[in-house]
């Protein structure tokens, strides 16, 4: 996948952009800072995505996510970004357990009533991306795998990311991102755990080891429209459709990176 036409292009291009802001003269004294802010941002964006579009200055605002519907998928978000860059170690030695830690932190207060949190989904169990929410369906509408096909391929996902690749670090995010996408393996949340997935390739792959550039952001502002259409190519499995996929991941990287750079320019300039 990483020769297909358009890929080494979409990987030298978020390359360069990434290293641009890590460049950057205020990543060497508020580093943290903008971390804390591209995770702020990048929850926004994941919940956004799932249902819940509120403005940034909301969910900034806001310290209660029980409530309505739309503020526990804000609230979900929220938790799973947090949580996806503590989970490094766990995820070298079981991505599986990694989601399903994902999962049951997104599911928060649910979790402990609901048995099934935390654990892929059983036949005939139903899928919702945000409970309550008037959340748009699936991203696109694609046959429910059974829980036999998730099994497997979770398995072989588990065993990519165990037997390592020379594949660049945006095209594994990205198969990763999309392989989530398209089992919807837990009952819910699944938009919101594939993103943070995508998120922990890209710190584990040491291409964002600060989590500085949150393609959860670009995905949002390039519209639901778009990831879509684009993971509608993923689902195709063509090398068409796969490298529009592929570049569409590293095109949410790059606009992630702009909206740090903006944060970068605002400490400088004392704004933020």
């Amino acid at each position: 996948m990483a020769s297909l036409p358009g890929v080494p292009e979409a990987v030298e291009s978020v390359r360069k952009a990434v290293d641009r802001v890590y460049g950057h003269r205020v990543m060497r004294r508020r580093g943290t800072e903008v971390t804390s802010e591209a995770a702020l941002r990048a929850a926004r964006g994941s919940a956004a995505l799932s249902g819940a579009d509120w403005r940034l200055e909301e969910v900034r605002r806001r310290s209660d996510f029980g409530a309505e519907a739309e503020a526990r998928a804000v609230g979900a978000a929220l938790r799973v970004t947090a949580e996806a860059g503590q989970l490094l170690s766990v995820w070298r030695q079981s991505p599986v357990r990694v989601l399903a830690r994902l999962h049951l932190v997104a599911a928060g207060r649910a979790s402990v009533e609901d048995e099934r949190v935390g654990r892929p989904r059983l036949a005939g169990e139903p899928v919702v991306e945000a409970p309550g929410a008037d959340a748009p369906g699936p991203v696109a509408e694609a046959p429910l795998p059974g829980p036999d096909e998730v099994a497997g391929r979770l398995d072989g996902l588990t065993e990519l990311v165990l037997a390592g690749t020379d594949a660049p670090a945006l095209v594994t995010a990205a198969v990763v991102h999309g392989e989530l996408l398209a089992l919807r393996p837990f009952g819910s949340y699944n938009g919101v755990v594939a993103r943070a997935a995508e998120r922990i390739v890209l710190i584990d792959s040491g291409l964002d080891p600060k989590s500085i550039c949150p393609a959860e952001v670009g995905h949002a502002e390039l519209g639901r429209a778009a990831y879509a259409a684009a993971f509608e190519g993923y689902l195709s499995g063509t090398p068409g459709g796969m490298a529009a996929w592929i570049a569409h991941c590293g095109q949410a990287v790059e606009l992630g990176v702009r909206e740090s750079t903006a944060v970068c320019e605002a400490l400088q300039r004392g704004a933020a």
